[in-house]
């Protein structure tokens, strides 16, 4: 008996024929998928159709956040460059303003690297060359300094004028220059142990509940650099008159006299302090969050500040032994910083900014009309001093630090 064969089934017979598929598709009420109906989907931002909105957000705030970041990198080189090329000119004017028609045009670019002789080489490489040079780089070592305390404690008063670090960097080297005048490196050694020992002082009265109070230390240091003034004054009363004479001169701040061993000091501080305050940039922004905060984000917040403070103590003090503590540039040097290229990269171009407010001022202080010459600490303070009201001034009624 032959075998019944069996019945076709659906799924077979739709199979096998597409025709039947399209009326039993449309006899069922349902449509085929339109091709076109994919590419009308709208696309998320970052041109994936796929994507959730959640992400889509997220991508498009990460390219905001990127051209801003590389916007703000551009900013920062293209304001680098511009003080470059005003200290080139500042440097150049500061060398060739004034008395040099006696020696020829020829010889001053060989003069300023010491391969002239006679009165070239006096003017050019033993007077004029280290005058300007320790202004730029004693600027550099201020506004460092300035822009560490200044970012760690964040309060734009915080610097270390204010706070006595250069006083206490001007009793020691004080010390020295009238009691001990004849130590080889004893005015630059007892700058910085002065500045040292008042970081340790203000550090150890300002702590509160295991923490430094921040407004406390301010107010400590006001206070400590008024003893140190006043042990200063006590010396100046055990001096004879050409000590106090050269005292005198060094305390208002000036960089004239700065010979090559000045400059070499300079030169070896400020080329330490850029290279240890490079790898505290992160570590003070992420405090400038609080420091709990910094600390779950993994920074050492005591080891950081303690970092922090004798760094920029070292840098002034090193700046204060050589030209005598030149007031203002650390506290006006920072907050120009920030208002250029916001707090995170103000760390970097505090010390150019420094550099152009000193050499600037020490040009205008040689040749400016009516007023020259005078020690550039002077024109320091007359730009600083309204700067320091103005902030004083500005802050709001009840701000407590």
């Amino acid at each position: 008996m032959p075998r019944q064969q069996a019945a076709p089934t659906r799924a077979a017979v739709t199979a096998s024929t597409p025709d039947t598929e399209t009326a039993d598709t449309k006899a069922a009420g349902a449509e085929a998928p339109d091709p076109k109906a994919a590419d009308a989907r709208p696309e998320s931002p970052a041109g994936r159709p796929d994507e959730a909105p959640g992400a889509s957000s997220v991508a498009a705030t990460a390219a905001l956040l990127r051209r801003a970041h590389r916007a703000a990198r551009r900013r920062t080189a293209l304001l680098v460059a511009v003080l470059v090329t005003v200290l080139i000119g500042l440097l150049l004017a500061s060398v060739l303003l004034g008395g040099l028609r006696n020696i020829p045009a020829a010889d001053v670019l060989p003069a300023a690297f010491g391969q002239r002789t006679g009165l070239a080489d006096y003017v050019i490489h033993r007077i004029r060359m280290p005058r300007a040079l320790a202004a730029l780089l004693a600027g550099a070592l201020f506004g460092l300094s300035g822009a560490l305390y200044q970012r760690l404690i964040r309060n734009p008063l915080a610097t270390p004028d204010i706070v006595g670090i250069s006083a206490g960097a001007g009793a020691g080297a004080v010390t020295v220059l009238i009691l001990a005048p004849g130590i080889p490196y004893g005015v630059e050694g007892a700058a910085l142990a002065g500045s040292f020992l008042l970081v340790g002082a203000v550090l150890l009265l300002s702590r509160r509940g295991g923490r430094v109070d921040t407004f406390r230390l301010v107010l400590i240091g006001i206070g400590m650099a008024a003893v140190c003034t006043a042990y200063v004054n006590y010396l100046f009363s055990m001096a004879g008159q050409h000590s106090i004479a050269q005292v005198t001169r060094w305390l208002v701040g000036s960089v004239s006299g700065v010979t090559w061993d000045g400059v070499t000091t300079l030169a070896v501080a400020f080329a330490v302090c850029a290279l240890c305050a490079a790898p505290l940039g992160r570590a003070l922004g992420a405090m400038s969050l609080g420091d709990q905060l910094a600390a779950g984000l993994g920074t050492r917040v005591s080891a950081a500040r303690t970092a922090a403070l004798l760094l920029g103590a070292a840098a002034a003090a090193m700046a204060t032994s050589v030209t005598g503590p030149i007031g203002f540039v650390s506290l006006v040097s920072g907050p120009i910083a920030v208002r250029l290229v916001g707090a995170d990269r103000a760390l970097l171009l505090a010390a150019p900014i420094g550099a152009v407010i000193v050499l600037g001022s020490d040009v205008l202080a040689q040749h400016g009309p009516l007023i020259s010459p005078v020690p550039t600490g002077v024109l320091t303070a007359l730009i600083g001093a309204p700067y320091f009201v103005w902030l004083i001034l500005r802050r709001r009624q009840g701000a407590s630090s």
